[in-house]
């Protein structure tokens, strides 16, 4: 049995439905779900489940609200847990409540990491890129991390828990914690402002026939070539469903991993790909970068995978023109749905 946690969010129910594709019925979804806090043993979907639909009929055995599911943790149903992944967190990264923060990334991660280890059950979570700060010190999951300065506090959290992990004697069995990069794919639209520019690409141009893009706000970088390393969700799902079963035959090491593609593409090019999907011309108005966003805002990431595949992982990944022409197929599917 398989528990992902944050399966009401983009990675989360990416998780749930590759799980479901892979023949793993019965897995347990852990969310907020305060519609069901007082039900014991549902199986039916909450009612602000908006990703049911993609996980696929019969893949979900159990749905449990994110503050009922340490005590859930104590019962003789969670005997069958074979695996943990947790993706559930607070991933806004402009919110600025520390304690909610804290306890959200980081004491509810040493929660489930402890239970993990006593129980012997493999373990995954979701990391961030955003713990390596400004790149000033590069993006190399094989470094030291101390050397790395998180932005913000959400950076912060998952940067606390990452040297927290490295330093423990006794683990999981299995563990891995999940650099993800600027990852873009379905089952994002609740993301709003922090959803990726593919997107909000698709979007503008539904509803005016452009795209607006952010000026660059740095000497010797052009308006929109601001690079990222964007990475397709079924690509990060499936180097996280690797490492925590697959790779352990191959004798990885358990540690913090990079998810990424390793080739940085401009804002720029994510457009137009954007319009191409769409077999459309690109029109493209660059505006000025809210002023907030500014003194955290990173001109550069690019994962480095070499870690990745010295641990196995030879699945192919998708390029950025192919990702994101099945991403704008998906999106055209919808009909404009906001689901």
């Amino acid at each position: 049995m398989i528990v992902v946690t944050g399966a009401n969010g983009f990675i989360g129910a990416n998780m749930v439905k590759r799980l479901n594709a892979m023949g793993e019925t019965g897995v347990v979804v852990v969310d907020d779900y305060p519609s069901i806090r007082d039900t014991e043993g549902t199986t039916v979907a909450p009612k602000n489940d908006h990703y049911a639909h993609g996980f696929g009929e019969g893949a979900v055995g159990l749905y449990i609200d994110m503050h009922d599911f340490a005590a859930w943790l104590g019962t003789d149903a969670a005997d069958a847990v074979t695996g943990i992944v947790h993706m559930g967190a607070c991933s806004d990264t402009t919110v600025t409540d520390r304690e909610y923060v804290m306890r959200v990334n980081l004491k509810y991660t040493t929660m489930l990491w402890d239970w993990c280890t006593k129980r012997g059950v493999n373990f995954v979570y979701a990391s961030s890129a955003a713990t390596y700060g400004d790149g000033t010190q590069g993006y190399s999951d094989e470094m030291d991390p101390g050397i790395y300065k998180p932005l913000n506090l959400y950076g912060e959290s998952k940067h606390r828990f990452d040297l927290w992990a490295l330093k423990q004697e006794k683990t999981p069995p299995r563990w891995a914690g999940m650099k993800y990069f600027n990852v873009y794919g379905p089952m994002e639209l609740h993301k709003g402002r922090m959803a990726s520019v593919a997107l909000h690409t698709y979007k503008q141009i539904k509803e005016t026939g452009k795209m607006k893009l952010f000026m660059s706000h740095k000497d010797g970088i052009a308006d929109g070539e601001q690079l990222r390393d964007f990475v397709f969700v079924e690509d990060v799902v499936e180097m996280s469903l690797y490492l925590l079963n697959e790779s352990v035959s191959k004798d990885a090491p358990n540690s913090l991993y990079n998810a990424g593609t390793g080739k940085a593409r401009s804002f720029l090019d994510f457009a137009k790909a954007v319009f191409a999907g769409l077999g459309m011309e690109p029109e493209i108005e660059f505006i000025p970068m809210p002023v907030d966003l500014r003194g955290q805002y990173q001109y550069f990431t690019q994962a480095t995978m070499r870690k990745m595949m010295g641990a196995g992982y030879d699945r192919p990944i998708h390029c950025l023109e192919d990702g994101v022409k099945k991403y704008v197929s998906y999106l055209e599917g919808l009909l404009g749905g906001d689901r």
